[in-house]
């Protein structure tokens, strides 16, 4: 599937940001996000490989459903894990932009059951 062709992408962060951007009615990225100077998100073709490599053993998360159409101004398709176009956004995220949030817990194995969560 192409990029353009996403309906969703999706971000993982922390409950304490998920807390305070609905505070603030912005999501501040992650440590990676921040060090990397854009917001990272996957496809839901990849999102099951970012939680198994990033987020092992981690539970208190949430996972982020963002509309594409909503950011496609400020986001980028850029080549990562094996050259996989992963979506990228040079902006901040508004509270307002996310469709859905879901929280979830990755097991020591990285494994997470989306099940029916999205």
């Amino acid at each position: 599937m192409k990029q353009n062709q996403h309906k969703y992408i999706y971000k993982i962060t922390s409950n304490q940001l998920w807390g305070e951007a609905k505070k603030s009615d912005v999501l501040q990225g992650m440590p990676i996000d921040i060090a990397d100077g854009y917001m990272h998100f996957s496809t839901i073709d990849q999102l099951k490989e970012t939680l198994h490599l990033h987020f092992k053993g981690e539970g208190d998360l949430m996972l982020l459903e963002i509309e594409t159409k909503k950011v496609e101004q400020n986001l980028k398709w850029e080549a990562s894990r094996g050259g996989a176009l992963f979506p990228h956004l040079y902006a901040e995220l508004e509270i307002s932009q996310i469709s859905k949030a879901i929280t979830i817990f990755v097991d020591d194995l990285g494994e997470v059951d989306l099940g029916d969560l999205i």
